[in-house]
């Protein structure tokens, strides 16, 4: 949503009415400037403006602007909203006054003390929430920070700092006072009220020279439900110094300067505002000075934003009612998205989730005594019923018990765990046994060594069928064979004995042994016909012999 802009009308003897209007819906108003006659029959300058608002605040009491203004502002922030007040305008316009008040009579207080009266007000009259209120009170005067809520107000010794962290932006070392009750806030504020800087000005005899800036901080917790979520929220009065032309203040010496960083320092605050309006901007300023750099969370973001604008009433001042106007009417285009303020402390978080597991287990002993079932308590396992789960998983194992009594989760949690580390054990058992007897190769190392072997697997092969005929028990020796089978089968014999004798020797020296030189086709043939005629002349002598009988005779 915009922010909202409201102009406040000081109230004066002798009004403009042909210069100001104000609309019929107490929304709007018109200025009307009559051509300078010093600008020559050609003078095309601007006489009429025209300026929406949100409310127009005229011949009206300080309980109406309170109830216009920052009313639902405080509504929200005891709800989690931080909120953003701030009066501008040009010196003597009534800044001042509508935000702090008058102190010599009670119904002229102002912004502040009926803000300070609402919030302590809703935190008596709350029974379920807890609310906790702390002040602080922060000064810029020439680019200066000061905290006038400080124990030595008039000494600057400790010097203050704007830093920004998670948590946004702060002033390190600005103290913030824990309040109790209203009238405890109400002195901290009219006291330090009293060494703000002024000085008599000729628009105004008590003209603030300073920025000033009353935080309130709230913090809100529920005292039923303590798994609720804290909320923390903040509401900041801004009362801005008076913005004037210097030829209307004529300064000299010291205000000069003083005027000279006020009109610097404001518009800076309206580059701000320009360049938040604009959603083209990816960089916004904020660092140009203390003034814009203090106010980065106020301005926007996620925060309500309530500007009063005061103006005076008098013909004379039309120029700087002007020029308050427009910053008004800029300040409408910022766009706001309030966003409530809740934050998980941890120690509030351990204390709800205590309380719920508590509930829980008094469920479940409920629903324990409505099934008519034994008591059951949902705590950690002891040492002892650890041991007792891990004896029954043994006899359940052994076959000595055919069930295992379980009654809550935590128990079958520990029975799988017992499972699983009896499981690890016997597997472990099992590979060192293993080991002892057996010569454990790794698959990956098997895989890789068969690799390197694979140009001659045959080979491999036959030598491991040779090394297992090795390892077998001898066999009984062999019947007497005739001579040529003998001879026959010695030749059979060298040539596996060459195989046997190459093998080995390929496979220790990694190369491959020469292959073993075959007999021509020729000798072979020979060999055989000479084997083939032998046998055919001793059975020839065989048959030529006569019988022993026939000699005889």
């Amino acid at each position: 949503k915009p922010v909202q802009a409201f102009v406040r009308v000081k109230p004066t003897a002798a009004f403009p009415q042909d210069m100001i209007k104000f609309g019929l819906d107490n929304k709007s108003i018109d200025i009307h400037i009559d051509r300078d006659a010093r600008g020559g029959f050609v003078n095309n300058s601007h006489t009429d403006w025209s300026f929406s608002m949100d409310g127009l605040l005229h011949n009206t009491s300080q309980d109406q602007v309170y109830e216009a203004v920052a009313k639902d502002v405080v509504a929200e922030a005891l709800r989690g909203y931080s909120g953003t007040i701030m009066c501008y305008g040009q010196t003597g316009a009534g800044k001042t006054y509508t935000m702090t008040g008058a102190s010599s009579e009670y119904k002229h207080r102002g912004i502040i003390p009926r803000a300070i009266q609402q919030v302590f007000k809703a935190a008596t009259e709350s029974v379920d929430l807890s609310i906790s209120v702390h002040i602080s009170y922060l000064e810029i005067y020439n680019e200066a920070l000061g905290d006038l809520l400080a124990p030595a107000r008039g000494t600057r010794a400790t010097p203050l700092a704007v830093l920004e962290g998670p948590q946004g932006v702060c002033v390190r070392g600005l103290s913030i006072h824990h309040v109790s009750h209203e009238e405890e806030a109400l002195y901290l504020l009219f006291e330090a009220r009293e060494p703000k800087l002024t000085a008599e000005h000729a628009l105004n005899k008590n003209s603030s020279r300073s920025h000033c800036i009353f935080t309130i901080y709230i913090g809100c917790r529920s005292n039923i439900y303590t798994n609720l979520e804290g909320m923390n929220s903040r509401i900041t009065f801004i009362d801005l110094a008076g913005s004037e032309t210097l030829r209307m203040s004529t300064p000299a010496g010291q205000i000069q300067r003083e005027n000279s960083y006020i009109n610097r320092s404001l518009s800076f605050l309206e580059q701000i505002i320009l360049a938040l309006a604009d959603p083209s901007r990816d960089h916004i300023p904020f660092r140009q000075s203390k003034l814009t750099h203090v106010l980065k969370d106020s301005l926007g973001g996620n925060c309500n934003t309530v500007l009063v604008t005061n103006i005076c009433g008098d013909a004379a001042h039309v120029e700087d009612t002007l020029s308050s106007l427009r910053f008004a009417s800029r300040m409408r285009w910022i766009r706001a998205e309030p966003v409530p303020n809740i934050t998980l402390e941890q120690e509030v978080s351990v204390k709800a989730w205590e309380d719920e597991i508590n509930l829980l287990r008094r469920e479940l002993a409920l629903q324990d005594v409505l099934a008519n079932r034994p008591c059951v308590l949902h705590k950690p396992l002891s040492s002892t019923q650890r041991v007792a789960i891990k004896s029954q998983v043994y006899k359940y194992l052994r076959g000595a018990t055919r069930r295992i009594d379980i009654v809550n989760v935590r128990q079958v949690q520990e029975v799988f765990k017992q499972f699983k580390a009896i499981l690890s054990q016997q597997q472990e058992e099992v590979e060192n046994k293993l080991r002892s007897k057996y010569i454990l190769i790794d698959k990956e190392e098997l895989a890789a060594g068969s690799e390197a072997g694979s140009a001659s697997g045959s080979d491999l092969g036959f030598v491991e069928k040779l090394r297992e005929e090795a390892l077998e028990p001898a066999a009984p020796p062999p019947s007497p064979v005739p001579a040529e089978k003998e001879d026959k089968k010695s030749e059979e014999q060298i040539q596996k004995e060459k195989l046997v004798s190459s093998a080995p020797e390929r496979d220790l020296g990694g190369s491959e042994p020469p292959e073993p030189q075959e007999e021509s086709p020729t000798k072979a043939e020979d060999v055989e016909e000479g084997a083939n005629e032998q046998d055919r002349a001793d059975s020839e002598k065989e048959h030529s012999k006569p019988p022993a009988g026939e000699e005889s005779q």
